[in-house]
């Protein structure tokens, strides 16, 4: 049962990380043009250097697909679901003190 279960959340994973590609391939496309978003493509997947790519899918999902962007930002990067909790809890401890 739980390679099951880890099979498929190695498929959502990899679901989630192909949509973020497309993402941020048309939001790039959108705002700078198809020669800057083949090239974001080709650092994120030769070099590993995936900043643009994440900039890109949050303005891809914000401004092509139409989304706020608040979901537009938990889309690009869902760490910030476990970051910014922790930011809180960080500085309410230290108001606390």
């Amino acid at each position: 049962m739980s390679a099951a279960l880890g099979i498929v959340g190695f498929i959502a994973f990899m679901a989630f990380g192909i949509v973020q590609l497309v993402a941020g391939f048309s939001g790039i496309e959108y705002g700078i043009g198809p020669v800057w978003a083949w090239a974001a493509l080709l650092a994120a997947l030769a070099l590993r250097f995936t900043l643009p790519i994440t900039i890109g899918a949050f303005f891809g999902a914000m401004n092509v697909w139409g989304w706020h962007w608040a979901f537009a930002a938990l889309f690009a990067a869902p760490g910030l679901l476990l970051v910014i909790p922790g930011m809180l809890a960080s500085v309410f401890s230290l108001v606390k003190r």
